[in-house]
C-alpha cells in the first residue's frame, strides 16, 4: 500500500486534483471517498470527470444512487451510498455488474455497502483543515499504484511528500 498526503487549500485545488486523477485512471478501477458530510468527495469526483473530458452536468448521486459516464475512453460509475440504512441495498440495486473490469466506478460513502463492495484499488479519504482540506491517496492494487504514481508525477505542488 502506497500512501500520498496533500493539503488542497480551496475548492479549485480539489477540482485540479479530481482533474489530474481522470487523465490518469485506466478501465475497470475502483475508488472509494471517504469523508464526512461537505469534505469534498462530490467535488473531486467534479474534477475527475472534467479531467475526462466530460463537460456536461455533474449531479450529486445522492438521490438516484448512481450516475452513469460514458466518455470516449472508458465508462464511469459514480455512486452514492450515504442514503443506505443496510448493506443489503447495494446488492439489492443490482450494482454487482457494474464492477467488471472495464467501468470505473467512483464510490461516496462506500462503508455503507459493508463489506459487500470489492475491495477498492484506490482509497481517497478527505478530511477538513482550515478552509481547505486534507486528502489521503491510499493505493489497495498494483493497478491503483500505477495510476497514483502517475498522479504524482503529474499533478503539481503544493503537495506533502509521504
Amino acid at each position: 500500500m502506497v500512501d500520498r498526503n496533500i493539503h488542497l487549500p480551496d475548492e479549485a485545488a480539489t477540482l485540479a486534483l479530481g482533474a489530474a486523477l481522470g487523465r490518469v485512471l485506466d478501465p475497470g478501477l475502483s475508488i472509494h471517498l471517504v469523508g464526512d458530510l461537505g469534505a469534498g468527495k462530490t467535488t473531486l469526483a467534479r474534477g475527475v470527470l472534467r479531467g475526462l473530458g466530460w463537460t456536461g452536468a455533474v449531479k450529486s448521486p445522492t438521490y438516484t444512487l448512481v450516475e452513469v459516464y460514458e466518455l470516449s475512453r472508458l465508462s464511469l460509475h459514480h455512486f452514492d451510498f450515504y442514503r443506505f440504512n443496510d448493506p443489503r441495498e447495494w446488492s439489492d440495486a443490482g450494482f454487482r455488474e457494474s464492477f467488471n473490469g472495464h467501468t470505473v466506478s467512483l464510490i461516496e460513502w462506500p462503508a455503507k455497502a459493508g463489506g459487500l463492495l470489492p475491495p477498492p484499488d484506490v482509497e481517497i479519504v478527505l478530511e477538513s483543515s482550515g478552509d481547505g482540506r486534507n486528502a489521503s491517496l491510499r493505493t489497495h492494487s498494483a493497478r491503483g499504484r500505477s495510476s497514483i504514481d502517475r498522479l504524482w508525477q503529474s499533478f503539481p505542488p503544493p503537495h506533502t511528500p509521504s
